[in-house]
């Protein structure tokens, strides 16, 4: 298979992969590079294939593989939780990685176990770097899951009411409102980098499941449902949170 090079001329396979309402375009190179112009030209809805991100795979002496993650308009996360599943699930079937596997990504080493369609991945180390801000008075929490997030605990309606756009700049993190139902979190998630409300966000989910632990309103495993409404669990193993749902195989294409 040809590399995807910075020059998105050059003739890529991709798959597209959907984890609970989040999509991603994954391939796999041996050539690291910079991919931040094919990420949106393939990531756009209108005029690519579209997608909410991009994902290549690269082979590592140490782990599985590393990846490249870029964002639809082209900027580059260190983690998504929802793509650390579909890219788990593209590795195992590709014979990239094993059904058990450990991958480097850009907030560190991430490990995944494959069964079926469902995937579980061990996430990043987390940190609530500030419990105490208030912004339209609305109470949030900064929370560190391999990307920052603003969490607020709250009626859902409230995520309609807030500046979004600013909070996310000025904290440069994505911003959750969450609310607690019969012990399950339903969560929704403004993402930068879409600079939208997104179907899930995996790292979203985790911070909100950390935030509402924390609170005692929920035990661990805790079922969490993202505006897509599929069904995820998120659980705290020791000090790391594990973050299991199904994946799903769209479809596999050549662009160029």
């Amino acid at each position: 298979m040809k590399s995807a090079q910075n020059d998105d001329r050059l003739t890529v396979q991709i798959a597209k992969y959907n984890a609970s309402g989040n999509d991603f375009l994954i391939t796999h190179s041996f050539v690291s590079s910079d991919r931040s112009l094919l990420a949106r030209r393939l990531c756009n809805r209108t005029s690519g294939v579209g997608a909410d991100g991009l994902i290549v795979l690269l082979p590592h002496e140490k782990y599985d593989f590393a990846w490249e993650f870029y964002n639809s308009d082209g900027s580059d996360a260190a983690m998504c939780g929802n793509g650390a599943r579909a890219a788990a699930l593209y590795a195992f079937e590709n014979s990239l990685a094993s059904a058990q596997m450990q991958f480097l990504a850009g907030a560190g080493a991430i490990g995944a176990t494959v069964s079926g369609e469902v995937v579980e991945t061990e996430l990043s180390a987390h940190t609530v770097l500030d419990r105490a801000i208030v912004e339209n008075g609305v109470g949030f929490w900064l929370i560190d899951t391999g990307v920052p997030h603003l969490v607020a605990l709250a009626d859902l309606a409230v995520f309609d009411a807030l500046p979004l756009g600013h909070l996310r700049r000025r904290y440069n993190a994505n911003v959750n409102v969450a609310t607690v139902q019969n012990g399950a979190i339903v969560v929704r998630t403004f993402e930068r980098g879409v600079e939208g409300e997104t179907l899930a966000c995996g790292t979203g989910m985790a911070a909100s499941f950390v935030r509402a632990l924390e609170e005692n309103l929920v035990q661990s495993p805790a079922k969490t449902y993202p505006k897509s409404g599929e069904e995820l669990t998120l659980s705290l193993v020791g000090d790391r949170l594990h973050f299991k749902g199904a994946v799903r195989k769209v479809f596999e294409t050549t662009v160029a």
